[in-house]
């Protein structure tokens, strides 16, 4: 029965914690879900997860606002309108100072629903009108009461008590950089946005029981066919187009590097790699080797210098493949710590670049990969740095703002002001704050990205930094500024480390 429900992903707006909306759901005993964060697809996935868990039904969506002014919602009719909604909030996410407009595109597997203020007619047959309780008074003088067919009810969710209401305008406070007490009222929700008990809703409704219909209908009709939310990682399948080939390429590659990296190859050797080779089939993690060392031969090409570190230096196939440059075999290194049958994560591998190469590196990699995303990762808000925001909204003194950041003050002298500041700094800790830009990390996925996850991050091909290690696995591609001195200098102590030049390891 509720159309419009808002997580603290709804940045600098909602107050509830993802897993904390699906609890408030489940012990109000509702059998549907619909998260439709402002802006942003990013709790969706794990939202959906959690509600199926406690036998809910989701359904995803999204408000598509104006800063604070909700233009509409747009709910998914099945899995192609969750796609057409994470196109459709790309386009405006990819451009600076984009403007919502009032009606959308043609979203065809979508349910569009129009702010009763800004109610539009004609409505085409997937469009309806959102009618608040604080809208019924005006509805019985409306035209709109001639068309209840078209008419749902939109009670949103933003906050669960007084105190999330509270904490929602000192957020929108900081998005605003104002002082609490000049905060317009147009930037602030309603105090009524919060999750009723359902017969307190319904009664809210009695004299309209159309509406209350035509929501559950539309609740009713939307089916998200939900196997893409399971753990096996959605990345690039095949490196080849099959599967088969992969593995015998991989085996070749391997086999070749063999009278590269050794003068003399034992037995042991040989055991080693079949092991390995047998584990990374049965893994399904073939694509990755490949696609990795893919990258890295164009490296090699470009006379890049580059270190492959991390866990990935266990495996002899790497060292094969000229992932990286330490020998297992010598070192007695085990496998078994990167990838074994029974490690659930999926592995990785870290390769240090010079800060003057990994930007053609990276553009490579989006030009030979058609589904390839740079990660968003959000920050979120830290103790120190909530005080000092808080306390600027409080408009406190910068002397007093910089006591309480540093812990430098006595309880007991403290204001009921410098007290607000504490209480509200400890609970919106770990609150996401705003996106940045992973410093190296890139998803290679089988299908395009906006079919998958989350939130397009502007201005390139982002995906949300939200991402689950058995969800995707991911390519890092650290820039590392002592790599190009060895560029220069190659007789430097970094250059005895590079991959161009460790013993039998040739330029090209």
């Amino acid at each position: 029965m509720y159309l419009n429900n808002h997580t603290y992903y709804s940045l600098r707006y909602g107050t509830i914690a993802p897993k904390d909306l699906v609890l408030l759901v489940k012990n109000c005993s509702l059998k549907q879900l619909v998260i439709t964060d402002i802006n942003s697809t990013t709790a969706c996935v794990n939202v959906a997860k959690m509600a199926l868990k406690n036998e809910i039904k989701p359904i995803l969506g999204v408000d598509f606002r104006q800063g604070a002014v909700q233009k509409f919602i747009a709910l998914a009719k099945n899995n192609n309108g969750f796609v057409q909604i994470n196109e459709y909030l790309s386009s405006f996410l990819h451009t600076e100072n984009y403007k919502m407009p009032d009606k959308p595109k043609e979203l065809p597997d979508c349910y569009i629903i129009y702010p009763y203020t800004k109610a539009y007619y004609p409505l085409k047959v997937n469009e309806f009108i959102g009618v608040k309780v604080s809208d019924l008074n005006h509805l019985k003088f409306s035209e709109w009461r001639f068309h209840l067919d078209k008419l749902v009810v939109l009670q949103t969710v933003s906050f669960q008590d007084k105190k999330g209401f509270n904490t929602h305008r000192l957020l929108r406070a900081i998005d605003n950089n104002t002082l609490l007490s000049k905060l317009p009222k147009t930037e602030e929700g309603n105090p009524s946005d919060m999750l009723l008990p359902l017969p307190v809703l319904e009664g809210m409704y009695a004299a309209y029981p159309e509406l209350l219909a035509n929501t559950q209908k539309l609740l009713d009709s939307c089916q998200l066919e939900t196997s893409f939310l399971d753990n096996r990682p959605k990345n690039q399948d095949s490196y080849t187009n099959s599967v088969d080939l992969d593995f015998k390429l991989l085996q070749k590659l391997a086999y070749e590097g063999l009278q590269y990296r050794y003068e003399k190859i034992g037995e042991r050797i040989f055991k080693r790699l079949e092991k390995e080779l047998n584990i990374i089939r049965e893994k399904q993690f073939v694509s990755y080797f490949l696609i990795n060392w893919k990258i890295l031969k164009y490296a090699r090409s470009k006379q890049y210098y580059y270190v492959g570190r991390g866990s990935g230096a266990n495996s002899i196939v790497a060292y094969l493949l000229r992932i990286t440059d330490v020998d297992p075999i010598e070192l007695d290194l085990y496998f078994e710590r990167f990838i074994n049958l029974y490690r659930s994560n999926a592995p990785d591998f870290d390769l240090d670049f010079s800060w003057r190469d990994r930007d053609d590196i990276m553009q490579y990699i989006f030009n030979r990969f058609p589904n390839t995303s740079l990660i968003a990762v959000y920050n979120t808000f830290k103790y120190r740095a909530s005080v000092r925001e808080l306390g600027k909204v409080f408009g406190l003194p910068k002397s007093d703002i910089d006591k309480l950041s540093t812990g430098a003050y006595n309880p007991e002298q403290l204001d009921q002001l410098a007290q607000l500041v504490l209480v509200y700094s400890e609970y919106i800790q770990g609150f996401p704050n705003y996106l940045g830009i992973h410093p190296g990390g890139i998803l290679i996925a089988e299908k395009a990205l906006v079919a998958l996850q989350r939130n397009l991050y502007a201005a390139q091909r982002f995906c949300n930094g939200d991402v689950r290690y058995d969800y995707c696995r991911r390519y890092r591609f650290v820039q590392i500024r002592h790599l190009e001195s060895a560029r220069f200098g190659k007789n430097s102590r970094s250059s005895r480390h590079c991959s161009l030049q460790p013993p039998r390891i040739t330029s090209h």
